[in-house]
């Protein structure tokens, strides 16, 4: 539930128009404050040509150029929809590139809003000092509460306390401070660095300050105090949410209620605060059926649990991947692994895409119970079927062989993780890979573990635990490891008690 408050509401819009200042350029014929256009009108847009190219590497300013030189429109809304779609799906060095090649190209002149956008994405792309040198680089009628609030929001997502505090004060001191948004920014950065305390003391300066608090300021403060257990001061604020007549009561923040009444045991408080929650969730709301459905899990409610996934499918019309994950995860916790085993069936007839992340749910659960050789017939099955697991499926496997201590399947497992990670990013589990080294350096022969060893370079680097598997490898065998020390040396790895004590197996053997 943490994660639900670490991320900070989304500051700043791109809704603004932009000022009509606009000049002309190459070989621009008409323009207006609303399109350029030079030639004949296409059907494709703009947006269908750029938004399949979502590769990180891919400078989306020669597009632009291109489409410009091939004699079609290129209208202000439809670029800053892009913008803001780009942001909502994370791809932030695009969405700055657009947002460049406008102010470049087109020698428009940035509204604030544009601005505080533009600064919130050179923080997220170029780092904090650009965009510091950005807000500094900016006029004084540009210096207002949203680009202000920008670069607090740099700050907040840099984790730099004094730097956010200090610039919240400036902004008080400039009259921007007015809104939530700056308070709920800070608050976000002491939930985030565990500081729940300083949480109620700032809603209650908000107050003070005679800003509004609105739903996401209560429910920060609501999970500051859940988060320590105040279960009382937690109800305390609920109660006085609740009596706001600006504020319109929705499902996330009974939801987090309910969370912590569960964690304290307190069942039929959080039944009734689930209840209110459902009450207050919009009827296509897929997200929040899903956590509803997690939490009666957590509460044991079959029942509950049943009710809800039959009526989301009555409101969101079909199931989507991402809700058989919820629901397969509730089951397995329910202890109905039957059922899910069903349901996994139903999700694999149901002409959605095949994301191994389904499946996963379930092989999660059998290599917790001890089934892991079911697991790993049925990555077998699907790879005979033309399905080619992803590597963390078979990490999966690999896990729940080292907890019953199978090492040599482990192996085996592992080994075909690293076989299937065509698209690299993944990393294999630290705690699975460490029990495997020990292993190998226990009982393997010098091949096997220099084998494992390079094969597990191409996805960690060397570090003191895969030198000790050599190391010890090479003692029980009785051969010089003089260079495997020194490579631990060039690797600026230190020798620690653990090394000694391998070694010193050298000197026992050599007695």
């Amino acid at each position: 539930m943490k994660s639900k408050f670490l991320s900070i509401m989304k500051r700043l819009n791109i809704s603004s128009t932009l000022e009509s200042n606009i000049k002309p350029f190459e070989n621009f014929v008409t323009i207006s404050s609303r399109s350029v256009y030079t030639g004949k009108f296409r059907k494709k847009n703009l947006y269908s040509k750029l938004s399949p190219l979502g590769d990180p590497g891919i400078n989306l300013g020669p597009e632009l150029d291109k489409w410009v030189e091939e004699g079609k429109h290129i209208r202000f809304v439809e670029l800053k929809r892009i913008i803001q779609d780009f942001r909502k799906r994370r791809r932030f060095t695009q969405a700055l590139q657009v947002s460049e090649w406008m102010e470049k190209k087109v020698e428009c002149t940035f509204s604030s809003g544009e601005r505080a956008v533009q600064l919130d994405l050179i923080g997220r792309v170029r780092g904090l000092d650009s965009a510091e040198s950005y807000f500094n680089s900016l006029s004084d009628e540009d210096k207002i509460d949203k680009t202000y609030g920008a670069l607090l929001n740099c700050y907040v997502r840099a984790g730099l306390t004094d730097k956010s505090v200090f610039h919240l004060q400036k902004m008080k001191e400039n009259g921007f401070a007015s809104t939530p948004l700056c308070y709920n920014d800070l608050m976000c950065l002491y939930t985030n660095t565990g500081e729940y305390e300083k949480v109620p003391g700032l809603l209650n300066e908000m107050k003070e300050n005679g800003v509004v608090p609105d739903n996401f300021s209560y429910r920060i403060c609501i999970n500051s105090y859940g988060a320590r257990s105040n279960i009382d001061e937690m109800e305390k604020v609920l109660v006085e949410m609740e009596s706001q007549s600006h504020i319109s009561m929705d499902w996330s923040t009974y939801a987090t209620v309910a969370n912590f009444y569960i964690k304290a045991g307190l069942t039929d408080k959080a039944v009734a605060t689930l209840k209110k929650s459902e009450e207050n969730l919009f009827k296509r709301d897929g997200l929040a059926y899903n956590y509803l459905i997690s939490l009666y899990a957590s509460l044991g409610n079959k029942a509950e649990v049943t009710r809800l996934w039959e009526r989301k499918k009555i409101a969101c019309k079909k199931y989507i991947n991402v809700d058989y994950i919820t629901m397969l995860g509730s089951l397995v916790k329910l202890g109905e692994l039957e059922v899910a085993e069903k349901l996994l069936k139903e999700w694999e007839s149901s002409g959605n895409s095949y994301d191994f992340r389904v499946p996963n749910v379930i092989l999660i659960a059998y290599s917790k119970s001890g089934l892991t050789e079911k697991a790993e017939a049925m990555l077998e099955d699907l790879t005979e079927k033309g399905k080619i697991p992803i590597p963390n499926s078979w990490g999966i496997v690999a896990a729940g062989y080292v907890q019953k201590n199978e090492m040599e399947k482990a192996v085996r497992c592992i080994k075909m993780a690293f076989s299937v990670n065509e698209n690299g990013g993944w990393k294999p589990n630290p705690k699975v890979i460490s029990s495997i080294l020990s292993w190998l350096g226990d009982t393997c022969e010098v091949e096997e573990v220099e084998a494992f060893v390079g094969l597990l370079k191409d996805f960690v680097p060397m570090n003191k635990n895969m030198y000790h598997a050599l190391i010890k490898a090479k003692v029980r065998a009785g051969k010089d490891v003089d260079g495997l020390l020194d490579s631990m040396k060039t690797d600026k790895i230190d020798e620690d008690e653990e090394t000694k004590k391998i070694l010193s197996l050298k000197e026992d053997k050599a007695e």
